[in-house]
């Protein structure tokens, strides 16, 4: 798929880790980008990403699809369409989604908050059942991959603690967008805050609990 980041090697928390502190009930890291407008003539660059639990979409069910584009070949056209296909299977709920958990949804959010404002601004987040999107502006010096590796290698090891489980927590790849300009910012905005609105979690983006849709005010 287009714009993709290179595999990792695991999703054990490694050297580019993070290591974002634990967020509770009563002490969460502020929302720094609250209000903040993205610069687009940055180098870092402004990105829309998602990345999934390792069982919202299974394997076969990736590979059938990415034969079907072998098979008609991968234009930019057919590979928005996959996206859109992904998409709207993620919103589905497969597989575990361990994302309901609120102590799992806590986690991610703190992961995503706490460099927020010196790695990266975050512009908008969702937390959704089995999949998070983001949208952040990269901060200088910074990677989108080692930026994303932190937040899954810290996040996964602690979900996995919570749940009492091992193995796989995260999928390898995540899915990446570079935002072009004022426009394209503001419709990404919409799509993340809308999201669980489009997959019948809530009657508005607002009163879902794990989005910046609530917090803008």
């Amino acid at each position: 798929m287009a714009n993709e980041a290179p595999p990792l090697e695991s999703d054990s928390p490694g050297p580019l880790a993070s290591s974002p502190a634990p967020s509770s009930a009563d002490e969460k890291s502020p929302w720094r980008s609250r209000g903040y407008l993205p610069h687009f003539e940055r180098a870092g660059g402004v990105q829309a990403l998602t990345f999934r639990l390792h069982d919202s979409v299974p394997a076969h069910v990736l590979e059938s699809w990415r034969k079907d584009l072998a098979r008609i070949g991968q234009t930019p056209e057919q590979a928005a369409k996959l996206r859109q296909r992904l998409a709207r299977y993620e919103d589905e709920g497969h597989g575990a989604s361990w994302l309901r958990q609120s102590p799992i949804a806590e986690l991610v959010e703190g992961a995503l908050l706490r460099f927020d404002g010196e790695r990266y601004r975050l512009l908008a987040w969702c937390i959704m059942p089995n999949h998070v999107h983001a949208l952040i502006e990269v901060g200088l010096g910074a990677t989108l991959d080692r930026i994303v590796q932190g937040w899954k290698s810290y996040t996964a090891h602690e979900a996995n603690r919570l749940l009492g489980r091992t193995g796989a927590f995260w999928a390898r790849e995540y899915h990446d967008r570079f935002i072009r300009d004022d426009d394209h910012w503001k419709a990404a905005v919409r799509y993340i805050e809308n999201n669980p609105v489009v997959a019948g979690l809530a009657p508005n983006a607002e009163t879902w609990r794990w989005s910046s849709a609530g917090r803008r005010t």
